[in-house]
Protein backbone atom coordinates (compact mmCIF):
# COMPACT_ATOMS: atom_id res chain seq x y z
CA UNK A 1 0.00 0.00 0.00
CA UNK A 2 1.16 3.57 -0.59
CA UNK A 3 2.08 5.84 1.92
CA UNK A 4 -0.51 8.26 2.69
CA UNK A 5 0.83 12.17 1.61
CA UNK A 6 1.18 14.30 4.80
CA UNK A 7 -0.66 17.44 4.74
CA UNK A 8 0.85 20.87 6.56
CA UNK A 9 -0.61 21.50 9.81
CA UNK A 10 -1.08 25.17 8.69
CA UNK A 11 -2.89 23.63 5.87
CA UNK A 12 -5.30 22.05 8.16
CA UNK A 13 -5.54 24.52 10.64
CA UNK A 14 -6.41 27.48 7.91
CA UNK A 15 -8.19 25.28 5.37
CA UNK A 16 -10.89 23.37 6.02
CA UNK A 17 -12.67 20.76 4.08
CA UNK A 18 -15.78 21.17 5.18
CA UNK A 19 -15.56 24.94 4.79
CA UNK A 20 -14.41 24.38 1.26
CA UNK A 21 -16.87 21.90 0.51
CA UNK A 22 -19.54 25.03 0.78
CA UNK A 23 -17.56 27.55 -0.98
CA UNK A 24 -17.82 28.88 -4.57
CA UNK A 25 -16.18 26.77 -7.23
CA UNK A 26 -13.02 25.87 -7.24
CA UNK A 27 -9.97 26.65 -9.69
CA UNK A 28 -10.49 24.79 -12.46
CA UNK A 29 -6.87 24.48 -13.61
CA UNK A 30 -3.50 26.01 -13.24
CA UNK A 31 -1.42 26.13 -16.54
CA UNK A 32 1.81 27.76 -17.72
CA UNK A 33 3.88 27.04 -20.54
CA UNK A 34 7.04 26.27 -18.99
CA UNK A 35 8.00 25.21 -14.82
CA UNK A 36 11.23 23.64 -13.34
CA UNK A 37 12.37 20.15 -15.05
CA UNK A 38 9.15 20.14 -17.45
CA UNK A 39 10.77 17.61 -19.70
CA UNK A 40 12.28 15.35 -17.32
CA UNK A 41 10.48 15.12 -14.64
CA UNK A 42 6.82 17.35 -15.73
CA UNK A 43 5.10 16.30 -12.61
CA UNK A 44 7.71 17.20 -10.11
CA UNK A 45 6.98 21.18 -9.98
CA UNK A 46 3.89 21.67 -11.69
CA UNK A 47 2.17 24.86 -11.63
CA UNK A 48 -0.89 22.32 -10.66
CA UNK A 49 0.82 21.67 -7.16
CA UNK A 50 0.01 25.25 -6.16
CA UNK A 51 -3.41 24.53 -5.58
CA UNK A 52 -3.41 21.21 -3.42
CA UNK A 53 -2.58 22.70 -0.06
CA UNK A 54 -0.04 19.96 0.38
CA UNK A 55 3.84 20.45 1.30
CA UNK A 56 4.72 17.63 0.27
CA UNK A 57 4.17 19.05 -3.20
CA UNK A 58 5.55 22.74 -5.18
CA UNK A 59 5.84 24.56 -8.49
CA UNK A 60 9.41 26.00 -9.25
CA UNK A 61 10.86 28.09 -12.36
CA UNK A 62 13.91 29.11 -13.87
CA UNK A 63 14.82 32.10 -14.82
CA UNK A 64 15.26 35.69 -14.11
CA UNK A 65 11.08 36.10 -14.86
CA UNK A 66 9.79 32.92 -14.79
CA UNK A 67 6.72 31.91 -17.11
CA UNK A 68 3.47 33.23 -15.86
CA UNK A 69 1.15 31.06 -14.35
CA UNK A 70 -2.11 31.13 -15.16
CA UNK A 71 -5.58 30.13 -12.92
CA UNK A 72 -8.86 29.76 -14.00
CA UNK A 73 -12.52 29.09 -13.16
CA UNK A 74 -15.65 27.91 -14.57
CA UNK A 75 -17.30 30.86 -13.79
CA UNK A 76 -15.93 34.30 -12.57
CA UNK A 77 -15.17 34.72 -8.68
CA UNK A 78 -13.85 37.76 -6.36
CA UNK A 79 -11.12 36.79 -4.36
CA UNK A 80 -10.45 39.11 -1.27
CA UNK A 81 -7.53 37.01 0.34
CA UNK A 82 -4.56 34.77 -0.21
CA UNK A 83 -2.77 32.36 1.72
CA UNK A 84 1.07 31.16 0.52
CA UNK A 85 3.66 29.16 1.33
CA UNK A 86 6.45 30.13 0.01
CA UNK A 87 9.68 28.72 -1.50
CA UNK A 88 9.55 25.09 -1.39
CA UNK A 89 8.29 23.46 1.57
CA UNK A 90 9.04 19.65 0.62
CA UNK A 91 11.87 19.58 3.26
CA UNK A 92 14.28 22.24 4.98
CA UNK A 93 16.86 21.71 2.53
CA UNK A 94 15.40 22.11 -0.22
CA UNK A 95 13.49 25.45 1.12
CA UNK A 96 16.84 26.87 1.90
CA UNK A 97 18.04 25.86 -1.62
CA UNK A 98 15.77 27.22 -3.86
CA UNK A 99 14.88 30.37 -4.42
CA UNK A 100 11.50 31.65 -2.33
CA UNK A 101 8.65 34.22 -4.33
CA UNK A 102 8.96 37.63 -1.98
CA UNK A 103 6.53 39.26 -4.04
CA UNK A 104 3.99 37.89 -6.78
CA UNK A 105 1.05 39.58 -8.64
CA UNK A 106 -2.39 37.99 -9.10
CA UNK A 107 -3.78 39.58 -12.39
CA UNK A 108 -7.16 39.57 -13.95
CA UNK A 109 -8.53 41.30 -17.15
CA UNK A 110 -9.00 44.79 -15.72
CA UNK A 111 -7.28 45.10 -12.19
CA UNK A 112 -3.71 43.82 -10.75
CA UNK A 113 -3.07 43.29 -6.72
CA UNK A 114 0.38 42.37 -5.16
CA UNK A 115 1.15 39.76 -2.50
CA UNK A 116 4.17 40.55 -0.77
CA UNK A 117 5.11 37.49 1.86
CA UNK A 118 8.38 36.78 4.67
CA UNK A 119 10.96 34.63 3.85
CA UNK A 120 9.64 31.85 6.14
CA UNK A 121 8.31 28.13 6.17
CA UNK A 122 4.47 27.87 6.33
CA UNK A 123 1.11 29.41 4.84
CA UNK A 124 0.98 33.01 5.45
CA UNK A 125 -2.43 34.88 5.48
CA UNK A 126 -1.98 38.37 2.89
CA UNK A 127 -5.82 40.12 2.55
CA UNK A 128 -5.56 41.73 -0.87
CA UNK A 129 -5.57 45.87 -0.90
CA UNK A 130 -9.18 45.51 -2.77
CA UNK A 131 -11.31 42.54 -4.33
CA UNK A 132 -10.13 41.31 -7.65
CA UNK A 133 -12.65 39.81 -9.70
CA UNK A 134 -12.70 37.22 -12.92
CA UNK A 135 -12.28 33.89 -14.23
CA UNK A 136 -9.03 34.02 -15.04
CA UNK A 137 -5.87 35.35 -13.00
CA UNK A 138 -2.25 35.60 -14.21
CA UNK A 139 0.24 35.04 -11.23
CA UNK A 140 3.48 36.61 -12.01
CA UNK A 141 6.69 36.42 -10.16
CA UNK A 142 7.95 40.10 -9.17
CA UNK A 143 10.53 39.65 -6.53
CA UNK A 144 12.44 36.68 -4.48
CA UNK A 145 14.46 35.69 -1.57
CA UNK A 146 17.67 33.75 -3.36
CA UNK A 147 18.21 30.09 -2.78
CA UNK A 148 21.69 28.87 -1.73
CA UNK A 149 21.93 26.32 -4.80
CA UNK A 150 23.67 28.07 -7.67
CA UNK A 151 21.02 29.04 -10.80
CA UNK A 152 18.06 27.84 -7.96
CA UNK A 153 15.05 27.98 -9.41
CA UNK A 154 12.10 30.24 -7.55
CA UNK A 155 9.40 28.49 -6.16
CA UNK A 156 6.13 28.57 -4.49
CA UNK A 157 4.46 25.45 -2.33
CA UNK A 158 0.64 26.60 -2.00
CA UNK A 159 -1.30 29.65 -2.97
CA UNK A 160 -5.08 28.99 -1.76
CA UNK A 161 -7.72 31.44 -2.64
CA UNK A 162 -10.13 32.87 -0.43
CA UNK A 163 -13.73 34.34 -1.34
CA UNK A 164 -15.69 35.78 1.48
CA UNK A 165 -13.55 34.48 3.99
CA UNK A 166 -13.91 30.87 1.94
CA UNK A 167 -11.28 28.62 0.65
CA UNK A 168 -11.73 27.86 -2.91
CA UNK A 169 -9.03 25.26 -3.28
CA UNK A 170 -6.97 23.46 -0.69
CA UNK A 171 -5.88 19.63 0.58
CA UNK A 172 -9.93 18.44 0.34
CA UNK A 173 -9.25 18.96 -3.48
CA UNK A 174 -6.03 17.54 -3.50
CA UNK A 175 -6.70 14.38 -5.63
CA UNK A 176 -8.48 16.76 -8.81
CA UNK A 177 -5.25 18.64 -9.55
CA UNK A 178 -2.58 15.84 -10.44
CA UNK A 179 -0.82 16.23 -13.48
CA UNK A 180 -2.32 13.80 -16.73
CA UNK A 181 0.15 14.15 -19.40
CA UNK A 182 -3.01 12.92 -21.67
CA UNK A 183 -4.56 16.38 -20.92
CA UNK A 184 -1.82 18.50 -20.19
CA UNK A 185 -1.82 19.57 -23.79
CA UNK A 186 -5.24 21.02 -23.77
CA UNK A 187 -5.79 22.44 -20.41
CA UNK A 188 -6.36 25.97 -20.27
CA UNK A 189 -8.20 28.71 -21.57
CA UNK A 190 -7.97 29.07 -25.87
CA UNK A 191 -8.92 32.07 -27.53
CA UNK A 192 -10.15 32.79 -31.24
CA UNK A 193 -10.40 35.95 -33.22
CA UNK A 194 -8.85 38.96 -33.52
CA UNK A 195 -5.27 39.27 -31.33
CA UNK A 196 -5.95 41.39 -28.25
CA UNK A 197 -9.85 41.02 -28.90
CA UNK A 198 -10.90 37.55 -29.24
CA UNK A 199 -14.58 36.53 -29.54
CA UNK A 200 -14.34 33.01 -29.11
CA UNK A 201 -12.68 31.26 -25.50
CA UNK A 202 -12.79 27.61 -24.96
CA UNK A 203 -11.44 26.28 -21.64
CA UNK A 204 -10.69 22.66 -20.70
CA UNK A 205 -10.61 22.01 -17.06
CA UNK A 206 -8.72 19.20 -14.69
CA UNK A 207 -12.07 17.78 -13.95
CA UNK A 208 -12.55 16.63 -17.32
CA UNK A 209 -14.95 19.37 -18.16
CA UNK A 210 -15.12 21.83 -20.69
CA UNK A 211 -16.95 25.12 -21.77
CA UNK A 212 -17.19 27.18 -24.57
CA UNK A 213 -18.28 30.84 -25.12
CA UNK A 214 -18.72 32.85 -28.37
CA UNK A 215 -18.81 36.64 -27.39
CA UNK A 216 -19.22 39.30 -29.93
CA UNK A 217 -17.61 42.97 -29.25
CA UNK A 218 -21.26 44.52 -30.31
CA UNK A 219 -22.55 42.31 -27.98
CA UNK A 220 -23.01 43.41 -24.26
CA UNK A 221 -23.76 39.48 -23.40
CA UNK A 222 -22.59 35.85 -24.67
CA UNK A 223 -24.39 34.91 -27.43
CA UNK A 224 -23.63 31.68 -27.17
CA UNK A 225 -22.24 29.48 -23.66
CA UNK A 226 -22.38 25.31 -23.92
CA UNK A 227 -20.54 22.80 -21.72
CA UNK A 228 -19.60 19.53 -21.26
CA UNK A 229 -17.35 16.48 -20.55
CA UNK A 230 -14.57 15.59 -22.46
CA UNK A 231 -11.77 12.36 -22.85
CA UNK A 232 -8.21 12.14 -24.40
CA UNK A 233 -7.13 9.84 -26.21
CA UNK A 234 -3.72 10.10 -27.92
CA UNK A 235 -3.66 13.40 -30.53
CA UNK A 236 -7.95 12.97 -29.83
CA UNK A 237 -10.33 14.68 -27.94
CA UNK A 238 -13.75 13.61 -27.73
CA UNK A 239 -16.51 16.43 -26.94
CA UNK A 240 -20.03 15.58 -25.46
CA UNK A 241 -21.66 18.33 -26.78
CA UNK A 242 -25.21 19.55 -25.91
CA UNK A 243 -28.10 18.85 -29.04
CA UNK A 244 -24.66 16.83 -31.31
CA UNK A 245 -23.78 14.54 -28.90
CA UNK A 246 -20.06 12.82 -28.99
CA UNK A 247 -18.03 14.72 -31.51
CA UNK A 248 -14.15 13.69 -31.96
CA UNK A 249 -11.06 16.07 -33.49
CA UNK A 250 -7.48 15.68 -33.81
CA UNK A 251 -6.07 18.39 -32.07
CA UNK A 252 -2.34 19.64 -32.18
CA UNK A 253 -0.71 22.16 -29.85
CA UNK A 254 2.31 24.68 -31.26
CA UNK A 255 4.55 25.56 -28.48
CA UNK A 256 4.86 29.26 -27.49
CA UNK A 257 7.89 30.72 -28.68
CA UNK A 258 10.17 33.20 -27.09
CA UNK A 259 8.67 36.59 -25.43
CA UNK A 260 5.89 37.75 -22.89
CA UNK A 261 3.09 37.82 -25.50
CA UNK A 262 4.39 34.18 -27.44
CA UNK A 263 1.22 32.11 -27.76
CA UNK A 264 0.70 28.31 -27.85
CA UNK A 265 -1.64 27.86 -30.63
CA UNK A 266 -4.17 25.03 -30.79
CA UNK A 267 -5.88 23.56 -33.64
CA UNK A 268 -9.24 21.06 -33.60
CA UNK A 269 -10.02 18.91 -36.76
CA UNK A 270 -13.15 17.50 -36.60
CA UNK A 271 -17.01 17.81 -36.97
CA UNK A 272 -17.30 20.40 -34.29
CA UNK A 273 -20.02 23.41 -34.45
CA UNK A 274 -18.98 26.11 -37.10
CA UNK A 275 -18.93 28.97 -34.83
CA UNK A 276 -16.21 27.07 -33.03
CA UNK A 277 -13.82 27.61 -35.40
CA UNK A 278 -10.85 25.26 -35.64
CA UNK A 279 -7.80 27.66 -34.25
CA UNK A 280 -7.16 28.74 -31.35
CA UNK A 281 -4.02 30.60 -28.91
CA UNK A 282 -3.14 30.26 -25.45
CA UNK A 283 -3.02 34.19 -25.20
CA UNK A 284 -5.88 36.68 -25.71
Amino acid sequence: MRPMRRLSLASLLLVSPSVLAAGPAAPGYAQAEAWAEKEARPDHYVPLNLLDGRDTTAWCAEGEKPAHVFIGFKEPVTLDEVRVYTGDGTSRDAFKANGRVRKFTLTSVDASRSVTVQDKRGLQAVPLSQPLFGARFILEVADRFPGTKEDAPVCLTDVVLYSGGKPLNGPALATRYKYDARVAPLVGTWFGGHEGAPERFLSFFVDGTWRFSLEPLETPEPTTVVSGTYTVSGNRVTLDIPKKGKVSARFERTPAGEGPKAAAALSLDGTLPEEWGSSFRSQP
